[in-house]
């Protein structure tokens, strides 16, 4: 079994030193005991594979778009098998990423109206300066 400090698992997970310590002080990942007695190796923490995974889970539900508070829910559904209330988070997320989505499509409409009409060669101030300077 690997074993890192809070550095390593840093590198692990592809985040800085102090991430690791927002999600401890945040309760997603625990902070292991210091090692007591003669040759615990300068009583520095370890964090072992089941760090990492929780770890990469963290990120990817972030990259999910999930927050810090639904990932601590979701990490807690992990321990009761509750998969009604974890496909309801999901699905939750899939409805705010879908409104999300129709909001960039209505701006980048926009935004290519204005550029066509930027591009079309008529005289005046250009569309694109005069709708953002509204």
């Amino acid at each position: 079994m690997a074993d890192w400090t809070i550095a390593g698992l840093a590198r692990e997970g592809g985040v800085g030193v102090e991430t690791i310590r927002y999600y401890q002080r945040r309760g997603l990942i625990d902070t292991p005991a210091r090692p007591e007695g003669p040759g615990s190796g300068g009583r520095i923490r370890r964090y072992g594979e089941a760090d990492v995974r929780r770890l990469r889970f963290i990120r990817s539900a972030q990259n999910a778009g999930f927050t810090l508070e639904q990932i601590g829910e979701l990490l807690a559904l992990d321990a009761t098998d509750d998969r009604a209330r974890a496909r309801s988070l999901a699905q939750d997320r899939i409805a705010a990423l879908d409104a999300r989505i129709a909001e960039l499509q209505a701006a980048r409409d926009a935004l290519q109206t204005l550029a066509r009409e930027c591009g079309s060669g008529s005289a005046g101030p250009c569309p694109i300066l005069m709708s953002f300077d509204r």
